[in-house]
């Protein structure tokens, strides 16, 4: 059972940046593939950025390359998204995931547990 923990949302302007983190609990998360997802209201969780156990593979949804950069610290038991240049479109929830594989993970079914959220609001 691994049990996670999202901070770091928040009400930013656009252009402005922010980072979240996910605090997991158990012994063995290096063995984890991490993921953030944002889900907007009315509408489906979707893939924003996912990372390898190793934290080596790193994996985007388009729409975040180059502005969002996912991390992890495996002596911290922990996974970072950092946003930067934030849009109005980027508003929603942000879960973290974590799925029982090495390598990154795009699909929400690939994951087993799921934290409980943090809110991300980008006013324009």
């Amino acid at each position: 059972q691994v049990q996670l923990v999202e901070s770091g949302g928040g009400l930013v302007q656009a252009g402005g940046s922010l980072r979240l983190s996910c605090a997991a609990s158990g012994r063995t998360f290096s063995t984890y593939a991490m993921g953030w997802f944002r889900q907007a209201p009315g509408k489906e969780r979707v893939f924003v950025a996912g990372i390898s156990g190793t934290g080596r593979t790193l994996d985007y949804a388009g729409s975040v390359k180059g502005r969002f950069t996912i991390s992890r610290d495996n002596g911290r038991n922990t996974v970072y998204l950092q946003m930067n240049d934030l849009k109005p479109e980027d508003t929603g929830v942000y879960h973290c995931a974590a799925a029982p594989r090495w390598n990154v993970a795009s699909m929400p079914s690939d994951y087993a547990y799921w934290g409980q959220g943090t809110q991300v609001t980008v006013s324009s």
